[in-house]
């Protein structure tokens, strides 16, 4: 005769207990290999981002973590590398050491990273190999967090910390925006001082897309999609435009309209 199972607490259950013990908001949650300072094997861990705090769960239903780590005193993030076994690897430096992470693949780990930082530099990384629907959810952590430190403060405004090291910027144009293509078209009639064009990500959350806006005998909204192939970008015309970066889909919109679109900046 078989021993009957354990009985396991339901997924909300287990949700509503890790959020009683923690009392931080989730923001990011999955399996990641973990290896602090000084130790030699890595461990596979169910993780979870909590505010500026990573939990770490012995199994995906277990209610309390074995381990934590505070990461708001974060100093850098290196970039995610492949470790030559299929996984891809980042080291998070903080005040008490080293703490390396590993995910299944560069993908997830570039979004544990960009999560991370979002979080700890009140900034999301302006990082070209995230996708569309990243950004958008990053930006949106982003306000929760913000508005967590303002609530913990007792602060009309939120607590500013470090600008994110310029290793973590790359490219991104500065008129990218993580809206949606309605809140685009918005964002161009409602402020014309600033500029007409926006980019932003694709309704399917996988590409991005480019609306401009220009007063020719009537006011024209268009949109335009850009896809990522590879490390180039494919602009979907009639006869499609492959260029190295997003900021050079926006320069080629500004040249080939002879300076009639310019990117959309808000300026404070």
């Amino acid at each position: 005769e078989q021993p009957e199972e354990t009985p396991q607490p339901a997924p909300r259950r287990i949700f509503q207990e890790r959020q009683r013990i923690t009392g931080l908001p989730l923001y990011l949650q999955g399996y990641l290999s973990v290896r602090h300072s000084r130790c030699q094997e890595f461990r596979v861990y169910w993780t979870e981002l909590r505010g500026t705090m990573l939990f770490f769960y012995d199994d995906k239903k277990a209610p309390t973590y074995s381990q934590k780590s505070d990461i708001s005193a974060l100093t850098s993030a290196t970039n995610v590398y492949p470790d030559g076994k299929g996984s891809a690897q980042f080291i998070l430096t903080l005040s008490n050491g080293e703490l390396e992470l590993k995910a299944d693949d560069c993908e997830c780990g570039k979004e544990w990273r960009g999560f991370i930082l979002t979080v700890t530099k009140l900034s999301v990384p302006l990082d070209e190999s995230l996708l569309p629907g990243q950004l958008t959810r990053m930006h949106e952590v982003l306000e929760k967090e913000k508005k967590r430190i303002t609530l913990n403060s007792g602060s009309s405004t939120p607590l500013n910390r470090r600008s994110p090291p310029s290793s973590t910027l790359t490219t991104m144009p500065a008129c990218f925006y993580a809206v949606s293509r309605q809140e685009a078209m918005e964002m161009l009639e409602k402020n014309p001082s600033y500029g007409n064009l926006i980019l932003r990500p694709g309704s399917d959350s996988k590409n991005y897309a480019v609306t401009t806006r220009q007063e020719l005998d009537a006011p024209r909204l268009k949109h335009y999609k850009v896809i990522p192939k590879g490390t180039s970008y494919v602009i979907e015309l009639e006869r499609e435009v492959t260029l190295p970066s997003l900021q050079d889909v926006v320069n080629y919109f500004v040249t080939q309209t002879r300076g009639n679109l310019k990117p959309f900046v808000i300026r404070t």
